[in-house]
Parts: C-alpha cells; structure tokens; sequence
C-alpha cells in the first residue's frame, strides 16, 4: 500500500494558501481542485480550516511533526528555496546532515515543511 493523501488544518486558510500553493508548485504537485494539491505518483495534500478552539502547532505536541519531501539534487532544493524567497516568503539556511541536506521551512503556523537531498 502507498500513502494516498494528507489533511492538513491550518488557522487561517487566507494566510496559507499563498504559502503552500508557492511551495507545492515548486515542489511538483498540481492543483486538482480547491485545496487539494496532486503529486505526479499520486499523493495528495489537502488544506482545511482547523475549528477556533484548537491550540496552534506546537513541535513536541501530538500530532503531525513535520511533512518531508525528497529532492531530487542539489539544483532542485536550491530553485525551491529561490522560488519561495522569490514568492516573498522567508528561506532559513540549509542544514547539513550526515548523507543528506535539508531546508526546514515553516509554514504561516509555524509546521516545518522539509526538503532534502540525499547523498
């Protein structure tokens, strides 16, 4: 079995959307209907409006930590980092790891997207 979508609820739709729409453009996924972004292997990725009651994201807290995506070089994470900043939205440095080097972005509630090349 494969992963098929996530869901993820944000605060504001307004103030994420502009985000997410920048980074899964960059990152290869397509638009296949309102809130809902399709990668080229089938994956989805679906935005929605979390209730008001709810705390926001926190690192440690229960639930989705972080979402990763696999670049597939060097030249790919750096025209997403140059896309996004190009898009306005903040680029924090890259990280180097053993084998591996990521960019952690945050999205408007503070999530960590990752994109990483291997080694």
């Amino acid at each position: 079995m494969k992963l098929d979508h996530m869901v993820v609820l944000v605060r504001s739709l307004e103030a994420s959307l502009p985000w997410y729409t920048a980074l899964l453009d960059l990152i290869g996924f397509t638009k296949t209907r309102d809130h809902v972004w399709t990668s080229d292997d089938g994956l989805s990725i679906d935005l929605k409006q979390a209730k008001t009651s709810t705390s926001d994201y926190e690192r440690y807290a229960p639930g989705l930590n972080h979402l990763g995506f696999t670049a597939p070089d060097m030249a790919a994470l750096d025209a997403v980092r140059q896309g996004m900043a190009a898009a306005g939205f903040e680029v924090p440095e890259k990280q180097a790891f053993a084998g591996e080097t990521a960019t952690f972005f945050r999205d408007p509630e503070g999530m960590r997207v990752e994109v990483t090349v291997y080694s």
